[in-house]
């Protein structure tokens, strides 16, 4: 049997390729949509991809299950259990609990494990050329290394209303019936890392095992002791802030994403075309240059994407494609570099990227406002927007600031002041999340200065200031 786990850093998911390799045979669990990864794979091992499945609706990246079908030919196998709210709307073989897929010598028998959402499966993976009981699991959004999928991101993300009390009670049944029945020795992968929202402390092990998890974590006591209502206290406790485009990939994954098929290579945009469709509307520029670098200039109305290694995470939060229409060129060095920028803008259903500008030279010119944190009181009452997570302020903040994460701000419009109030503070931590949301904010039409070295910058400010003001009184 072949395992070959894919990790995508920006958006810390993971997908799996399993083969038998005396059939020549694969299956790609959680695959996402920029495929050729899986393609590359499979032809490293001289595979042929015969099966495509994915744990559950995902609500972080765009699935790309229909992606890789229509490209190999691979059949497709959905969840189709969870109810009707959760029936998958594109054509599928739907796999419900203890349902298989048989792959030479290998055979994948699907689980019921809901409660980070209803129709969610595990996958058991019995490796039949040495044993005859599964050794491995996929548990997608279920059991993480250290943590468990959190059952309160439909009230969150999609708007409904106190799904975490069914989902948490889910959860407990899930562990209690399906997971802990395992054995210890079989090996856990997960579908998510560390940083993602998915859970609230996912360590960053690549894998673990049923053993290991029984005895180690913050559940199991709680599971040991037949605790319920123990383990949904302290799993409700301290969920992370859920991104608003959340919804959105529930929605396009329910109904089926956009098939991108042969995908075309990013053409290099003039300074007078982008100038015309900046005016008109019609084209975005995406400054993909280091926070510093924008401060001393960008261009008017431009989304700032500072690091192409959370480029999708960035670019979701500050483009809203279902109602912003306008085309996508990125500042990159060549067509090669604005190719990687497409790959992971499709991760998050972002399709629209035509093409690259390789400098800004020629374009109209702005310099972002930005303030330290000594001129802050000079601002008088300006609002100040905190970006960070709501655990994040929870635990020390700028005095008066409002919190509404980065991840937020663009969809939540309607909880800071109008546009033509006047202006606005912002910060995160560092500066760079807060350089996304600022960006997006503008170009919404907001009035924004952001807070020069963020919460990090006043934090260092506040305490100097703090300890020099008994020497002046002494003085």
């Amino acid at each position: 049997m072949l395992l070959e786990r894919i990790y995508d850093e920006d958006l810390s998911q993971t997908s799996y390729l399993i083969a038998c390799q005396a059939s020549g045979e694969a299956i790609v669990v959680d695959p996402r949509r920029d495929i050729q990864v899986y393609l590359d794979l499979a032809a490293q091992h001289g595979l042929t991809i015969t099966a495509v499945t994915e744990t559950h609706l995902h609500a972080d990246f765009l699935s790309g299950v229909r992606e890789l079908a229509a490209a190999t030919g691979a059949t497709a196998y959905v969840p189709g259990t969870g109810g009707e709210d959760w029936q998958y709307g594109f054509e599928a073989e739907r796999l419900l609990d203890h349902d298989t897929i048989q792959l030479g010598k290998i055979t994948l028998t699907a689980r019921h494990t809901p409660g980070h959402t209803p129709e969610h499966l595990s996958y058991l993976v019995t490796d039949g050329a040495f044993a005859d009981e599964p050794g491995y699991i996929l548990t997608g959004d279920f059991v993480f290394s250290g943590d468990l999928g959190r059952p309160d991101l439909l009230d969150e993300a999609v708007g409904m209303q106190d799904t975490r009390f069914a989902g948490a009670k889910q959860l407990f049944d899930s562990l209690k019936t399906v997971f802990l029945t395992l054995p210890d020795h079989v090996q856990v992968f997960p579908g998510h890392g560390a940083g993602s929202a998915c859970g609230k402390a996912i360590g960053s092990l690549p894998s673990t095992s049923v053993g290991y998890e029984r005895n180690f974590a913050w559940w199991g006591k709680h599971l040991a002791n037949d605790d319920e209502q123990g383990f949904i206290d302290e799993l409700l406790d301290g969920q992370p802030d859920a991104h608003a485009y959340f919804a959105r990939m529930k929605r396009q994954n329910q109904e089926g994403p956009a098939l991108l098929g042969e995908r075309v290579r990013p053409r290099e945009v003039s300074a007078e075309e982008l100038a015309r469709g900046l005016e008109g509307g019609d084209l975005a520029l995406i400054d993909t240059r280091p926070v510093a670098e924008v401060h001393t200039g960008t261009v008017p109305g431009a989304l700032n994407v500072p690091m192409l290694s959370k480029a999708a995470g960035h670019i979701a939060w500050a483009f809203d494609p279902d109602t912003d229409e306008a085309q996508l060129v990125v500042l990159a060095r060549d067509a090669e570099h604005a190719a990687a920028y497409g790959d992971h803008f499709v991760r998050v259903g972002i399709d629209s990227l035509i093409g690259y500008i390789p400098s800004l030279e020629g374009l109209p010119s702005t310099v972002p406002p930005v303030v330290s944190p000594a001129e802050l009181q000079g601002l008088g009452a300006v609002p100040l927007v905190d970006v960070r997570s709501r655990n994040e302020h929870a635990d020390g903040t700028i005095p008066g600031a409002q919190q509404l994460s980065c991840g937020k701000v663009l969809f939540h419009q309607s909880q800071l002041p109008e546009p033509d109030a006047g202006p606005i503070v912002t910060f995160c931590q560092s500066g760079l999340r807060n350089t996304v949301a600022a960006s997006a904010l503008r170009r919404a039409g907001f009035d924004v200065i952001e807070l020069d070295g963020s919460y990090a910058g006043w934090a260092r400010w506040n305490a100097a200031q703090s300890e020099t003001a008994p020497a002046e009184r002494t003085a």
